[in-house]
């Protein structure tokens, strides 16, 4: 919980003493740990080493199946390492240990295993025949890769970059935020570790400044970027006037659609318990619960009850399910919404405010709110708090109209006694991902990013590792 260095060019360097900063626990208020914060010297050097790694080391040249072994004893690093991964999520940013699996290290290990797999077997090149005409078609690494990752799960999405940027031959210079600097250094490592090339992946923690002066950075080839709408579409901006390549995941507001024949008992559980994963800090939660008319009450009555019964505090505790939130402004930021929830004419059917008997951290009780219209500002934004949004329909026309009226299209769900109507009707959203009866995405395999203002590009899947490459023509000789 205390790093006093930059992972750079393969070696530890310290940092200034002045950039060293306290790491606050949002459970308790108190302070954890210290980490360096880069300034624009710190992002220089450790793109000049990614540079330099990139156009005269080996790493780009390496053939693909010697990088995916490095790859397989990476993952076989991480795995020994997943207490150590959960351990510091839990005390930088709140994360509730008994979610820790499947947000701070499932995917990890597993991601580096695929993308190892998938390097062994990717057609790299290929040549094309037409009558007398050959051509040579190869996938080339993009170059140096910026992986700007966000606080709620650090090290689970630097893997979604990290793993495919270096299938493809790239390097790296990962940013950890502020909020929660300290748990990639568990990653850079494993992969040091693991015998990935000195200059091949860098670690710099820093704050929005140091992110900007990466993006704007001369030597960086692409931005891989998970966070919000609002710094997404900067970031785009930046790239353009560069003609950078950028891939952007991004916000969500995204609804599930509960079928009249679905069962309450079942969905409802499933719906409460997944929008407060991560305390509901988690782009891709549905927070929009569509249920039909002549069943709404009944719904908003199983979602209120189990919202109540919903375990909240001590985020190191087993039997806790929502701890607090990352920071003071984020509380203040969804009791905002809430407050301006109530203002335009919403009922709160459970939670509402802070939990009783934790007078320190940055808790906000699991909370159910119904009579909401989808016009509402609490149906429109992301709120990134454990804030779930009962809205109800008319019929299934209806239903995907409300889904879709968003501008987001990160996720989506579908409940359903027939499942395979529950298809039809998520072949309908237009949403990145659904999942329907709760089988959902992402997983290693399969692509995950959004529609609309939730992102640009794909990450995971095979889609994940063309995003770090270049498609490049060579026109043979006749033979």
């Amino acid at each position: 919980m205390h790093r006093h260095e930059f992972f750079i060019g393969g070696r530890w360097i310290p940092a200034p003493a002045e950039s060293l900063f306290k790491v606050v626990s949002p459970a308790t208020e108190e302070v954890v740990g210290e980490a360096p914060l880069a300034g624009a010297a710190d992002i220089d050097a450790a793109v000049a080493a990614a540079r330099t790694a990139f156009d005269d080391g080996e790493w780009p040249r390496t053939p693909p199946a010697e990088r995916a072994a490095v790859l397989e004893r990476a993952a076989e690093i991480l795995r020994g390492r997943t207490g150590d991964i959960a351990g510091v999520t839990v005390d930088e940013m709140g994360c509730a240990i008994s979610q820790a699996p499947r947000a701070q290290t499932g995917m990890v290990a597993p991601l580096f295993d695929y993308y190892a797999a998938l390097a062994r077997t990717f057609e790299f090149a290929r040549e094309v025949v037409a009558g007398e005409r050959r051509g040579l078609v190869t996938s080339e690494p993009v170059g140096v890769v910026a992986a700007i990752v966000p606080w709620n799960a650090p090290v689970t999405l630097s893997a979604w970059k990290v793993a495919p940027a270096l299938a493809a031959g790239c390097t790296v210079v990962i940013k950890p935020p502020p909020e929660a600097p300290l748990s990639n250094f568990v990653l850079a490592e494993a992969l040091a570790e693991a015998g990935i090339p000195p200059g091949v992946v860098n670690l710099v923690p820093g704050d929005r400044d140091a992110g900007e002066h990466l993006v704007r950075h001369p030597g960086t080839d692409k931005i891989a970027f998970t966070g919000s709408t609002a710094a997404g579409k900067r970031i785009m901006s930046l790239c353009g006037d560069q003609v950078k390549r950028v891939s952007l995941e991004l916000g969500g507001k995204s609804a599930a659609i509960v079928l009249e024949d679905a069962d309450l008992a079942t969905a409802i559980p499933a719906l409460v318990g997944g929008g407060m994963h991560l305390s509901g800090q988690v782009c891709g939660a549905l927070t929009r619960i569509l249920v039909p008319r002549s069943r709404y009450a009944e719904a908003v009555d199983a979602a209120a009850t189990t919202a109540s019964q919903v375990r909240v505090g001590d985020p190191h505790d087993p039997s806790t399910l929502v701890g607090p939130l990352v920071a003071r402004r984020q509380r203040d930021r969804v009791e905002g919404y809430l407050a301006g929830a109530v203002a335009d004419g919403a009922r709160v059917a459970a939670g509402g405010g802070r939990p009783p008997g934790l007078p320190r951290g940055w808790y906000v009780e699991p909370t159910i709110l119904s009579d909401v219209d989808n016009a509402m500002r609490v149906a429109r934004e992301e709120i990134f708090g454990p804030v779930l949004c009962l809205i109800p329909y008319r019929d299934e026309d209806e239903a995907v109209r409300l889904a879709n009226d968003s501008p987001y299209g990160l996720a989506g769900g579908v409940w359903a006694g027939d499942p395979a109507r529950g298809v039809r009707v998520a072949k309908r959203m237009r949403t990145g991902s659904v999942a329907v009866n709760g089988s959902f995405p992402p997983f290693p395999m399969v692509p995950f990013g959004g529609f609309g203002q939730s992102g640009l590009g794909r990450e995971l899947g095979p889609e994940g590792l063309r995003s770090f490459l270049e498609p490049r023509s060579i026109g043979l000789p006749a033979s």
